[in-house]
């Protein structure tokens, strides 16, 4: 069931539609950072984007966008004004070029450049990835029948990337017999992707590519076969499916479905027994499935049940039943089984029942067991349960804040689980896991190089209280030694949306932060699923500023309890995230003295307002239907962009990527521009485009290093401990 998560997770924000003026018109008035910098002590001065009028209309309520122009990528004012946001930054950032170089070696210096996953069997084969010091990006290996025997490289991803600034290689399935792999290759960042095929035996590609498409991928059994979903070339709403046979022209590849529905999106996958191919459609609160035998790749796929508004479900397959997790008549779902000739819902029987306390999110298939992945206060658990129902267990992870995942688990004929699990002191660590005898088997921890050492570290769990009575989970994690006298440097984390859950993981490169004294928190808000799904119900929608409240009582109650002060506290989120950073700042900019916002969703009203683009008709019932004038309001009541105003801000450092597909890069460049206009401090405000990237930032993992290198050292220099 994890290929329905993943999928849904790439699901991305509105892209706002383009409004093209003339190209006379689009001036920007740039100050020439660099040349003032070489003129002697004068600081920089930042650069003015033009002030362009435009009428947006609603409800009969007229908003002017001053920097609407800002969104055509295309036109060489607008990069002009970006490679002018960049050289301001560098220059206001160039007294900590020293600190940056020993932060990326720091970060660099911790992490085993040289190393490997740890191998898992599938079929024949031994499947790895590796790393090589001094590479960006992993190779792909495997072994047949032993790890003692010889190394077969599947891919190179660093031969794929050269010459190209940015590189992802995503999806790489391996057909049914092992002869033939399948990958997806994007060197732009807007995740557009070309699938290319390498036969495993010769080491040569194939001659099918399939063009500009998106990274998912499904095999058939037939080992010729593969289904894949296309996006709207606009949109990027994926909408079709379509079947490929190898040796065929691309162009003559026959869709096997698509979705009518501007709400949703659809993809592809096989189930772990791979019996059956599935195509599935999902929305924010819809699902609905088809199914293939994957014996017969040319025949028709069945529907498994209609749609129906506010039932989300998932499957998979087991033996002579679809097994389903769904949240029919269970808020935190249930699971529930049916013949696989009769999956109407009058024929599904209840296997696991609804709890309030705990949210059902997921399941693994062996022959002999299933693996429930839960949710409890908070924290994920792992439970073990019999299909003969007797000695059901959960696992034991004995740390207060922490997180585990069932890991590369491909075989259903075996009774060992592998799992991942770490904490905010304990590096990932892999585990096997007996589930007839309950030993447990640690096969790799993550090595952290240097004079690391979990017990000078502390990580607690703690309950802050919003200010409507509600107990907010903060994970957190400090040096050993901490004195709770309010005078230290705290960064805290936040989300809150889509129901996504932030979990307590551990980051070797967080080390440089906590070795200077920092504090690292995270708030978990309202808008994640951290308690259930009502915690998601309840921060979306007319309740969407519950998110932004928790994150502000979290910060007041770390205040409170002497963890740090106003003048020593920051703030970092991205993407959605970052419209809970660009909400706390309107509201509260007296409560931070920093803020990292990653490549932030700033500009609601105007991106909800554009119907013509699909992915923000699927994304209504996320945040609302800005056409109805209650949700207009409430929405223009909290957007970032929409709510700048004449105060001080804090310092803000602002990222943004040019490539972005899910956050367009004009977003943050306008809010941005605006903050320049209004606000009435000297605070730093910088901005940072990456010219090469999308959503996830720098591909190559030594610029990703760099990169937060540059982001810790905007927050040690403003907290005064670089050292």
């Amino acid at each position: 069931m994890q290929e329905i998560k993943a999928l849904r997770a790439q699901r991305g924000l509105a892209l706002a539609r383009l409004f093209v003026l003339p190209p006379a018109l689009c001036l920007v008035a740039v100050s020439g950072a660099v040349a003032q910098e070489s003129a002697g002590d004068q600081e920089p001065t930042p650069p003015r984007a033009e002030v362009i009028p435009h009428e947006l209309e609603a409800h009969g309520h007229m908003r002017i966008d001053n920097y609407y122009w800002l969104n055509q990528r295309e036109n060489p004012e607008v990069i002009a004004y970006l490679e002018a946001e960049n050289e301001y930054t560098e220059a206001m950032m160039a007294h900590t070029e020293a600190l940056q170089e020993k932060l990326f070696q720091e970060i660099k210096g911790r992490i085993k450049e040289t190393d490997l996953s740890v191998p898992y069997r599938e079929g024949d084969y031994f499947y790895y990835s590796r790393w090589e010091e001094g590479k960006d990006y992993p190779i792909y290996a495997r072994k047949r029948g032993s790890l003692d025997a010889a190394e077969e490289i599947m891919l190179d991803v660093n031969e794929l990337a050269e010459g190209h600034g940015f590189t992802s290689v995503r999806s790489p399935q391996v057909s049914s017999d092992g002869s033939l792999i399948a990958f997806a290759h994007d060197t732009v960042g807007r995740r557009f992707y070309n699938i290319r095929f390498k036969d495993l035996e010769t080491g040569e590609l194939l001659e099918d590519e399939i063009s500009q498409v998106t990274a998912n991928v499904a095999w058939a059994n037939d080992n010729r076969t593969v289904f894949y979903a296309r996006q709207d070339p606009v949109t990027l709403r994926r909408y079709q499916i379509y079947r490929h046979v190898l040796g065929t022209d691309p162009a003559n590849d026959e869709l096997v479905y698509e979705e009518s529905d501007v709400e949703f999106s659809c993809g592809v996958w096989k189930t772990k027994n791979e019996r059956y191919v599935i195509i599935g459609s999902f929305q924010t609160l819809s699902n609905e499935y088809r199914y293939l035998d994957a014996d017969d790749p040319g025949g028709e796929f069945t529907l498994f049940l209609p749609r129906e508004r506010d039932h989300e479900y998932e499957i998979d397959h087991f033996g002579d039943h679809f097994y389903i997790l769904t949240n029919d008549e269970a808020q935190n779902f249930r699971l529930m089984r049916t013949p696989v000739d009769r999956t109407g819902k009058d024929h599904w029987e209840e296997v696991i029942s609804h709890r309030d306390d705990v949210l059902l999110m997921d399941l693994e298939i062996f022959r002999d067991f299933m693996v429930l992945t839960e949710r409890k206060d908070g924290l994920r658990q792992l439970r073990v349960r019999p299909w003969s129902g007797e000695g059901e267990h959960y696992l034991d992870f004995g740390e207060p804040a922490y997180v585990a995942y069932v890991s590369a688990n491909p075989e259903i004929d075996t009774k060992v689980l592998r799992y991942g699990y770490m904490s905010m002191t304990t590096p990932r660590s892999i585990y096997d896991y007996d589930m007839e005898t309950r030993e447990k088997t640690l096969l790799k921890r993550d090595e952290v190089l240097g004079d690391f050492d979990p017990d000078d570290y502390v990580a607690e769990r703690l309950h802050a209280p919003a200010r409507d009575g509600v107990q907010v989970p903060v994970s957190i994690v400090y040096r050993k030694g901490l004195n709770k006298h309010g005078s230290n440097p705290l960064l805290l984390y936040g989300y809150g949306s889509y129901g996504a859950s932030i979990d307590p993981t551990f980051n070797s490169a967080r080390l440089s932060l906590l070795d200077r004294g920092f504090v690292f928190a995270i708030a978990h808000v309202r808008g994640g699923e951290e308690l259930g799904r009502r915690w998601y119900e309840d921060g979306k929608l007319l309740k969407k500023k519950n998110t932004f409240t928790d994150f502000i009582d979290v910060a007041e109650f770390l205040i409170a309890e002497g963890y740090t002060n106003p003048d020593l506290l920051f703030a970092q989120g991205g993407s959605a995230g970052g419209l809970l950073m660009g909400a706390v700042a309107n509201m509260r900019p007296d409560l931070f003295e920093g803020i990292v916002a990653r490549v932030p969703w700033v500009d609601v009203v105007t991106t909800m307002l554009d119907e013509s683009i699909p992915l923000t008709t699927s994304e209504y019932d996320e945040w609302g239907d800005p056409n109805e004038e209650e949700y207009y309001h409430y929405m223009l009541s909290y957007s970032p962009y929409d709510n700048v105003t004449a105060q001080d801000y804090p310092n803000l450092l602002v990222t943004t990527g040019l490539h972005d597909s899910q956050v367009q890069y004009f977003e943050p460049a306008k809010w941005v521009a605006k903050l320049r206009a209004l606000k009435t401090d000297d605070n730093l405000l910088i901005l940072k485009t990456d010219m090469e990237s999308g959503h996830g930032g720098a591909s190559g993992r030594y610029k990703s290093w760099r990169e937060t290198a540059f982001q810790y050292a905007f927050l040690l220099d403003l907290a005064g401990t670089t050292e």
